[in-house]
């Protein structure tokens, strides 16, 4: 079930029914380069670290603190990729499900209910879907933060391979930056095509 507002009630019923809890998201749904990044993360129950909250509100530097600690209180992490050739293919929705989907079946430890923001995946396990969940569920926040961090540092090591898009800055976003590279040099071959067709048109238009 689907809920438009996930409040301390719902949360009680599903910490007190559940034990290994699992948090699900994605990152990188928007850039016109690189790949969608998921996390799927088991906390301990316990776990409460101060800061943890939407990947979309911290600075690098913060997350990679959180980062640590996430990582010293969990139970079993795991990570789902799809890369530009998947988005293409199949549209960036399809492809974050793919990537979710991929991130829960890598978990070494099977969870009894998984909380994933406001997308649902094909799964046996239990699952509740939560509007807004990276911001108002702590495990999906942990797993928003995971996956940022790691998306970055991937497309941090992209830039050291194509310099000239600024990718360790941009994370693959279409800044300014980013377009007049593309005009300047052309795509690589990490770029999203179905996410650049509005813009070559329009850049054809005025031809």
């Amino acid at each position: 079930m689907r809920y438009s507002e996930y409040n301390e009630k719902i949360k009680k019923e599903i910490y007190e029914k559940y034990q290994l809890i699992a948090g699900v998201d994605e990152v990188g749904r928007g850039p016109l380069a690189g790949p969608v990044v998921t996390c799927a993360v088991i906390m301990k129950k316990e776990s409460n670290i101060d800061g943890v909250t939407d990947s979309k509100k911290l600075k690098r530097a913060r997350m990679l603190e959180l980062k640590e600690q996430i990582l010293e209180d969990a139970i079993a992490v795991s990570y789902g990729y799809a890369n530009n050739k998947v988005i293409d293919d199949i549209n960036i929705r399809q492809a974050s499900l793919f990537a979710m989907k991929s991130a829960v079946d890598n978990l070494e430890i099977r969870p009894d209910i998984l909380l994933i923001d406001a997308e649902r995946i094909a799964t046996d396990i239990p699952q509740l879907n939560i509007v807004k969940g990276d911001l108002n569920e702590y495990a999906i926040s942990c797993a928003s933060i995971l996956a940022k961090v790691h998306r970055d540092d991937i497309m941090i090591n992209f830039s050291k391979i194509y310099p000239e898009y600024s990718f360790d800055t941009n994370m693959g976003y279409g800044t300014k930056k980013h377009y007049e590279s593309i005009d300047d040099v052309g795509i690589t071959p990490i770029h999203r095509l179905s996410f650049l067709k509005k813009y070559f048109a329009k850049q054809e238009s005025f031809l």
